[in-house]
């Protein structure tokens, strides 16, 4: 027992500048208070003693502003920052080394009986004001943005963010595909935010696409022009204004 509180106590200072002194963690941490609370009102609920642990878990959600159902799995080393608004259901289960912010909430989306809370697996990082719900996996070394809400497995390793929450690891492809075609408009690939949050981001990557679907389709006609026989001559500088002459020389 004494051993895990130095555990969680010690991991405070790995995961928190802001923390000064051991005296000074052990009682004014919200995170561990919460987390050493739950394990007496776990071993309860694994006596039997159902009623009497969630009595207990109900006056460390008073105490620390931390809500844990007292039948929740909790690993080593699990750090709790600031806390406040921390909702953890039944049946989640979280790994060794994970860290939760505040206003995270483990929650289930269905009201049947069973496993219907998340499980997170060794060392995930879930940003405040984030909603993992149902009975999904989340990866070893997986991350969660502030404020997304996760309804799918995330890969070990990947990061989730968004509302639904995407997989950015995932759309790597696509985002090269997108510089790639900023590059060919003429300005820094850089430029491009990937964050479809933003609505600007968002505009200048419908933008994006369109040029890119127009050029394949002008690329296919220009092919089938050829198939034809036609001859196609190609301009070497944009031309201000539309010129039929130049249309009909370019289309023989």
């Amino acid at each position: 027992m004494f051993r895990q509180l130095r555990e969680d106590i010690a991991v405070v200072f790995d995961r928190d500048p802001a923390a000064r002194t051991f005296f000074e963690v052990l009682t004014t941490y919200p995170g561990v208070h919460a987390i050493v609370w739950h394990r007496f009102s776990h071993r309860l609920w694994n006596l039997g003693l159902k009623w009497l642990a969630r009595l207990s878990s109900h006056f460390a959600r008073w105490a620390t502003g931390i809500e844990i159902h007292p039948g929740a799995k909790i690993g080593r080393r699990v750090f709790i920052d600031h806390g406040m608004g921390v909702v953890i259901g039944e049946t989640a289960e979280i790994g060794d080394d994970c860290t939760l912010y505040h206003g995270v909430t483990l929650g289930g989306t269905t009201w049947k009986k069973g496993k219907r809370h998340p499980t997170l697996e060794a060392g995930v990082i879930i940003g405040a004001g984030a909603k993992v719900l149902g009975p999904i996996t989340l990866g070893a070394g997986a991350k969660v943005g502030s404020n997304a809400v996760v309804v799918k497995d995330v890969p070990p390793g990947a990061t989730a963010v968004g509302i639904p929450a995407r997989i950015l690891d995932v759309e790597k492809e696509k985002h090269a595909a997108i510089e790639a075609a900023a590059r060919k408009l003429g300005f820094s690939a850089y430029g491009v935010v990937s964050d479809m949050n933003d609505p600007v981001a968002t505009a200048v990557h419908g933008l994006i696409d369109h040029s890119v679907t127009t050029d394949q389709r002008i690329e296919w006609i220009v092919a089938e022009l050829k198939r034809l026989g036609c001859a196609i001559e190609v301009a070497k500088e944009p031309r201000d204004s539309f010129d039929p002459e130049y249309l009909n020389r370019i289309v023989d």
